[in-house]
Parts: C-alpha cells; sequence; structure tokens
C-alpha cells in the first residue's frame, strides 16, 4: 500500500473515532496535508506532513505508516510521529489553560429560574431609576 485516503489515514492514526468524524473534519479545513487544505479523498503517502486542528492545538504529524484497517492504539500510534516543534506548541499552549483557565468554563449554573430572573429584576429595580449613586438631599 503506497497511498491512502487522508480521512481514513486520520480515523486508522485514531485522531478521530469514525471515519465520518474525520471526513467532515477535512471538509472543513481543520486538516492541511504538506501545508496546503485538502478534501477527504486527498492521498497521503508516507514522509507527508499533516496539520490537525483538534480544539485550540493544532498536532503537526510525520506520516511514518499507512494501514488499511483500524488497529489498538499502540499500532496506530507508529503510523506517525509528531514534530517536536507540534509538542512544544502543545505542552505551552497546555500551561497557558492551567495558568489562566477559560472564564466562561467557571459558570457552574446556566440560565437563572423565575425565581433567579425575579430576585435579578428586583435588585436592578432599586438602580434603575436612580442617575447617578450619590444621596438626595429633600
Amino acid at each position: 500500500m503506497e497511498r491512502l485516503r487522508i480521512d481514513k489515514w486520520l480515523w486508522t492514526a485514531r485522531f478521530y473515532k469514525t471515519r465520518t468524524l474525520a471526513s467532515d473534519e477535512v471538509s472543513r479545513g481543520r486538516v492541511e496535508v504538506n501545508g496546503q487544505e485538502v478534501k477527504p479523498a486527498r492521498e497521503v503517502k508516507v514522509g507527508d506532513t499533516v496539520a490537525v486542528r483538534q480544539g485550540q492545538d493544532v498536532r503537526t504529524v510525520l506520516v511514518k505508516g499507512l494501514s488499511g484497517a483500524r488497529g489498538p492504539a499502540p499500532i496506530a500510534q507508529q503510523l506517525y510521529e509528531e514534530t517536536p516543534a507540534s509538542l512544544q506548541a502543545r505542552e505551552q499552549s497546555a500551561q497557558r489553560r492551567r495558568e489562566a483557565p477559560e472564564p466562561a468554563l467557571t459558570i457552574e449554573q446556566g440560565r437563572p429560574t423565575k425565581r433567579g430572573r425575579r430576585e435579578l429584576d428586583d435588585a436592578q429595580r432599586g438602580w434603575g431609576d436612580r442617575w447617578s449613586a450619590s444621596v438626595d438631599e429633600e
């Protein structure tokens, strides 16, 4: 086997859980082969460089092998080698996320309930009719 479709290779290398997900991600432009956006039918060969964007991280890997069937994870990891620059960038990204987490992720609950909304409205009503925070003198 000399060449393999990029969506099938991403699936066999276990970047995506299903081949359909791999195909969709390639179609959305989240995968590049040798620096070019590709379509799912693009064939890859040993020695190609594949950049895969997963979430906030971009993994750049070198294709070391091709397999037509999806196998266990240790074998799938032998199909590629991540570049040192990619490893370092992912490490820095993980460190930034640990130091300053996304503010939206700290929200523990969603929209306020009807009671919560009424309490918010009551709290705002006291300040809504004033044009300044100073105490009015009579």
